[in-house]
């Protein structure tokens, strides 16, 4: 047996990720703290709604506990399984979706739109964004030597998320859809895509929001009620005039836990779209700004999970997932303090709601599972994309594609050897 055979078979054995067995602790302790904190926030801002609307000043809080214990057993497992079998699951998964987001417009209607399966519960469109993560990074993994091409690039990823945005508009859920193209740009950008072609998916994406704004009834309310706000905050929607007057009552230091008198009287839907005012007023601004660290940190942990993937499969995969969850934190925010017209997305963590606690863990989970792998030798040179492809969006690289080459260990050890 030669030389050169021994050195294959060992690059070839260190190609292969590798169980490393260890969580990335920072993260998990991270999680681990913005769950207890949203259990304490969600009872806070949620048992005299329950004791109202249900009886029972319990009822939100358990219904989360029950979530939450189904949102961990999935992020448990996935976090054993490993995320290379994505690779045969997300075509079946992602037609799965699709059936459930088309299913859900025939289910009788809730406040006015026909997103639940179940009376408020089970919201596909919360799971559709985790699965269409899961396809696009499978696809552009799978794609990346054709993503120039127009026709093999731009036109598919259109379709897929045209379809996919498409249904979950027709809830009517603006806010889910307008995510969907956002998570689909942010990933065809960071696998390489052309940049024209990335100008052109933005032009088309405007498009499309000035003509829900256009025909839209919902689209139409909610951005002139941003436009006068913007203008005078007196003007603003009743939603945020209500969350301004909760964080001007919370002051730097806030009310104390479970002293918010807002959620009382006329904050419309604490536990759910309203809950970072809850947290402002009876935690202060230093209160939101250690929550708003808490995101940030996770998300600083992810990006250092996909810039140690063993591939660029994982990289894809870790930076949209963690990504997306930074989307849903940074939306809710800026909604309540006006500087975004009104959108439904849930606070990760802290709003009550099943349907995105279990996707966001099970995102979580998917993002564990990478973080446990190595693979020395695994990228090559040509599908490489170095950390600031992922953490700085490649604005430090002028150049279309990718960044400075990096070479494995193994090939430098094997360079050694000769």
């Amino acid at each position: 047996m030669g030389t050169g055979t021994l050195v294959n078979e060992r690059s070839s054995q260190n190609s292969r990720p590798r169980f490393t067995g260890g969580f990335d602790m920072p993260l998990l302790v991270c999680v681990v703290t913005l769950l207890v904190f949203g259990l304490i926030m969600l009872y806070s801002a949620s048992w005299d709604f329950s004791l109202e609307e249900y009886g029972d000043p319990m009822y939100m809080f358990l219904r989360q506990v029950k979530w939450l214990g189904l949102g961990l057993a999935g992020a448990a497992f996935l976090a054993f399984f490993d995320y290379h079998h994505w690779r045969r699951l997300v075509l079946p998964a992602m037609l799965v979706t699709i059936g459930l987001l088309f299913s859900v417009l025939f289910v009788t209607a809730l406040f006015g739109s026909s997103r639940w399966f179940f009376e408020g519960s089970g919201q596909p469109s919360e799971f559709a964004k985790l699965i269409l993560i899961l396809y696009l990074s499978v696809w552009l993994y799978a794609k990346k030597e054709f993503l120039q091409d127009v026709s093999l690039g731009l036109v598919p990823l259109g379709i897929i998320l045209g379809i996919v945005g498409g249904l979950i508009g027709l809830q009517p859920d603006l806010s889910a859809a307008a995510t969907i193209l956002m998570l689909g740009g942010l990933l065809f950008f960071l696998a390489g895509g052309d940049m024209k072609q990335i100008g052109t998916l933005l032009l088309i994406a405007l498009v499309v929001a000035l003509m829900v704004a256009a025909f839209s009834l919902t689209g139409q309310q909610r951005v002139s009620d941003f436009l006068a706000g913007i203008k005078d905050p007196l003007q603003a929607s009743y939603h945020v005039q209500r969350s301004f007057e909760a964080i001007v009552n919370g002051g730097w230091f806030g009310l104390g836990l479970g002293e918010s008198r807002s959620k009382f009287i006329n904050l419309p839907v604490a536990p759910t779209d309203s809950v970072f005012a809850v947290v402002v007023e009876e935690f202060g601004l230093f209160g939101s700004i250690g929550l708003i660290f808490l995101y940030g940190f996770l998300v600083w942990r992810g990006l250092v999970i996909a810039r140690r993937a063993p591939d660029m499969l994982g990289t894809l995969l870790a930076s949209g997932l963690v990504i997306w969850i930074a989307c849903e934190a940074l939306i809710n925010i800026a909604v309540m303090v006006g500087l975004l017209p009104f959108a439904g997305n849930a606070l990760p963590f802290i709003s009550s709601g099943g349907s995105n606690l279990v996707a966001t863990l099970a995102a979580l989970g998917i993002l564990f599972n990478i973080s446990r792998q190595t693979g020395e030798g695994t990228i090559s040179d040509e599908e490489w994309r170095s950390y600031s492809a992922v953490a700085n969006l490649r604005w430090w690289d002028g150049r279309r594609g990718l960044s400075r080459a990096r070479r494995s260990r193994s090939a430098e050890r094997s360079t050694t050897q000769r």
